[in-house]
């Protein structure tokens, strides 16, 4: 089947994206993907198989996007381009990777007589809330929050099939109305062959916690600074490593900074998956300290699978899938969401081992590992 899959963003690098085109490229399938570019990148490349078609992006279509809805030319603008791309090689089928460009997907189903595969890694609604952009007055009345949960409903009746990253996403979804044998879940599990993890292991003169991924308020890393004041020298050597970037860099840096906690956290900037790997060996346990809210309570990080592979004990929030799993596989801890005394109070349990967390790869190994999700990706496009 000739696949035409659809990503609002550049392109590599995105693992889920990646793992899925790949999964169906090896399943025979000939896979398209379009996305857009900012960095001039070339409009038509090959990516270990994927073929990749870009357009170039304005700032001014860029910053239109979060309007999609109330000034629809960005819908426009991108149902132009991959008109071409379907006409020029006959495409079967669309994948559309995230909500907003569902409604481009629809309108070309019915005008190619093509089969819409609408994949949700997000639920996006419920992250708009938290989202620092629609939290402004402009935010809100470019893009309100009620337009996008009605438009949800609407253009997801019209996909042949949904994809969703973690079951609590199936049942919400369910709830509201759409079919749930339509709902296939795909999830952010750990393809173990892109991902090495060197023989070394913690440093024995600290207690090393760690964080990788994005860095915004809905994250919880600043219940952590704060737990971090209140263990103080319960904990001796302790010390937090935050890897990635974002928007909340540096008030979180100003926080550690008011908290005289400025040796003892480190922000490592944007790594490598190999460099992600390396701090991730280093560290005695790992963090997942997410905001709790309707988006974090129907979405899994795919940090939490590398955390596990690595045996490391996972300290969470108490946001539903993330606390399903690990208590299903006694990998970690849960604090109360944005509790800063909770999480302090388990950190040191933790520490003094008074609670009981056992090696994880093994359910990496037998069920939470991408070639069981790759399998059911393969199985919904041979159906």
């Amino acid at each position: 089947m000739k696949i035409l899959m659809v990503l609002d963003h550049e392109f590599p690098p995105d693992v889920r994206v990646e793992n899925e085109a790949l999964a169906l490229v090896n399943a025979g399938h000939e896979v398209h993907l379009a996305c857009y570019t900012r960095k001039d990148r070339p409009q038509r490349d090959n990516f270990r198989g994927i073929i990749i078609q870009r357009i170039p992006l304005s700032t001014l279509l860029y910053k239109a996007s979060v309007a999609a809805l109330t000034f629809p030319f960005y819908f426009s603008f991108w149902e132009r381009f991959l008109d071409k791309i379907i006409s020029d090689n006959g495409i079967e089928a669309l994948h559309i990777h995230d909500l907003p460009l569902a409604k481009v997907g629809k309108i070309l189903k019915y005008r190619y007589g093509l089969k819409l595969v609408v994949d949700l890694h997000e639920n996006w609604p419920a992250l708009l809330k938290v989202s620092a952009h629609t939290r402004t007055v402009a935010g809100r009345l470019l893009s309100p929050v009620f337009l996008w949960e009605r438009y949800e409903r609407s253009i997801l009746r019209h996909a042949d099939a949904i994809i969703v990253v973690v079951e609590e996403a199936r049942d919400r979804l369910a709830a509201e109305g759409q079919d749930r044998e339509g709902i296939a879940v795909v999830s952010n599990t750990l393809n173990r062959d892109s991902f090495q993890l060197p023989d070394k292991g913690p440093d024995p003169d600290h207690y090393t916690l760690y964080y990788a991924g994005g860095i915004t308020y809905h994250r919880g890393l600043h219940t952590v600074i704060e737990a971090l004041s209140l263990v103080g020298d319960r904990i001796p050597g302790i010390r937090l490593r935050i890897a990635g970037s974002g928007k909340y860099l540096e008030p979180l840096k100003d926080l550690a900074g008011k908290k005289n906690l400025g040796t003892r956290v480190e922000f490592t900037g944007q790594l490598t998956l190999e460099e992600v790997a390396g701090y991730l060996a280093e560290a005695d346990a790992a963090l997942i300290p997410h905001l709790k809210t309707g988006h974090t309570d129907s979405t899994i990080p795919h940090k939490l699978f590398q955390y596990m592979y690595a045996n490391k004990p996972v300290i969470a929030s108490d946001c539903l899938p993330l606390e399903r799993i690990i208590t299903e596989t006694q990998s970690g801890i849960i604090f109360r969401s944005g509790s800063a005394t909770d999480l302090a109070d388990k950190l040191v349990a933790l520490y003094e081992k008074r609670v009981t967390v056992l090696p994880a790869r093994k359910w990496v190994e037998q069920k939470y590992n991408w070639e069981a999700d790759a399998g059911v990706l393969v199985s919904l496009y041979e159906k």
